[in-house]
């Protein structure tokens, strides 16, 4: 069952709440970063992006850049833009997108629990950039941007949540300029924290990993490096912890995520069409732009035009959780046999691109002379990603695409409590 703690958050004071959050490290380059914090001092891109601190062009993973995110990191704390609450607490982040509100437990999940298989993955990780997380981990000690969780909701959960909401004002409540809004509570009563932890532990047998599997996979590594270094190790150190947000499944909605490919392999369009309708059922749509209704349905935009594809019975496999994935009909019988792409991680001919911008950006892509052809996926749902995860499956990369992303900033876990 999952361990989940309380923590004493770090946290900002409620007016610079909004302009010291920020969006995740690994969502912008360092010019975006630079861009984001300009005019901000209590930016938590200081310590996320501290490239941004200095003057031309450096090495974001260098030694120095590490020491100044340490420095801005002790900063922060003299200087009262983050703030230590006076005893453990869960938290409430919610998310509003859309009109859609997603209610997120923050709290201190377990490290061992990655290893024993209770924090369940769909992707794989790259020990390359497990390395990286840790690294600043390491300097800063403390883990300063959220993962991302889910769980199969429980009712006693909810309610617990849902009375924290009702009867208190929100900490922090501020709308982004991406339109998404942010609601944030601290859960003060004592009785609460207990139930909940309680709760899950008693009523969540398992976790899942919706963003941020290279965070929790650094987070594990540095339980395991600080134990092997500890010598009076007790398993109730801060190290054992690590912050995440968990959300009940039935409040996730995975948005699509959709392919652009460079060219058509040698092809010409008849060529191509041709070869597609050996696995799908094909209908021209014309100019208007087409978004998938349903699974095992895509639209395709090429030369100027939208295509609906079906995939005729035997492309694809309902009772495999891997092979029912319209990521996987796609490759199975598009990319792979006509387009020759093989690798999705290493292709140079394929991009991806997040179905929040849009079925207009893949239009766009194809339109400027970039890309050759887009296709549009039915999006996979919170059910298929827990089905692959409990068979202890992985997903193929670029499958899964969650928003609004997470705000980093709004608390923080130390580790050196």
């Amino acid at each position: 069952m999952a361990t989940i703690k309380p923590f004493k958050g770090y946290r900002p004071p409620k007016d610079i709440a909004k302009d010291l959050s920020s969006l995740p490290y690994d969502v912008m380059n360092s010019e975006e970063a630079a861009e984001m914090a300009k005019g901000k001092d209590y930016s938590l891109l200081h310590i996320t992006r501290a490239e941004i601190d200095f003057p031309g062009e450096i090495d974001s993973h260098s030694a120095e850049v590490y020491q100044k995110a340490v420095e801005n990191y002790q900063k922060f704390k003299t200087n009262a833009w983050l703030q230590q609450d006076e005893k453990p607490h869960f938290y409430i982040y919610a998310q509003t997108m859309n009109g859609r509100t997603q209610y997120g437990i923050v709290g201190a999940a377990a490290a061992q629990d990655y290893f024993d298989g209770i924090i369940k993955k769909h992707e794989l990780t790259r020990p390359d950039k497990e390395e990286d997380r840790m690294v600043l981990t390491r300097y800063l000690n403390a883990n300063i941007e959220p993962v991302f969780f889910s769980y199969k909701a429980v009712p006693e959960i909810d309610e617990i949540v849902e009375k924290t909401v009702k009867n208190n004002e929100p900490v922090y409540d501020f709308t982004t300029e991406d339109g998404f809004g942010h609601h944030f509570w601290v859960v003060e009563n004592d009785e609460d924290n207990i139930a909940l932890e309680q709760l899950f532990k008693d009523k969540v047998p398992y976790t899942y990993v919706a963003d941020g599997h290279h965070r929790t996979a650094a987070a594990a590594r540095i339980m395991e490096e600080k134990k092997a270094q500890n010598p009076n190790h007790t398993g109730k150190e801060a190290y054992n912890y690590f912050m995440a947000v968990h959300f009940p499944d039935n409040q996730l909605k995975i948005i699509d995520y959709n392919r652009v490919v460079k060219d058509l392999n040698g092809l010409n369009k008849t060529e191509f069409l041709d070869k597609l309708s050996s696995n799908f059922y094909i209908e021209k749509l014309g100019k208007k732009v087409y978004k998938p209704t349903q699974l095992h349905e895509f639209s395709m935009y090429i030369d100027g035009e939208w295509y609906k594809l079906n995939a005729k019975p035997g492309t694809y496999n309902d009772d495999d959780p891997i092979d029912q994935l319209d990521v996987s009909v796609l490759s199975k019988h598009i990319l792979e046999p006509i387009l020759d792409i093989k690798d999705l991680r290493t292709s140079k001919r394929i991009d991806f691109v997040g179905g929040i911008r849009g079925l207009e950006a893949l239009k766009d892509k194809v339109d400027n002379g970039s890309y050759a052809v887009a296709f549009a996926l039915f999006p996979v749902s919170m059910q298929q990603l827990i089905n692959i995860a409990d068979t202890g499956n992985i997903m193929p990369p670029k499958t899964t695409w969650f928003e609004p992303k997470l705000r980093s900033g709004l608390v923080i876990h130390d580790l050196s409590e």
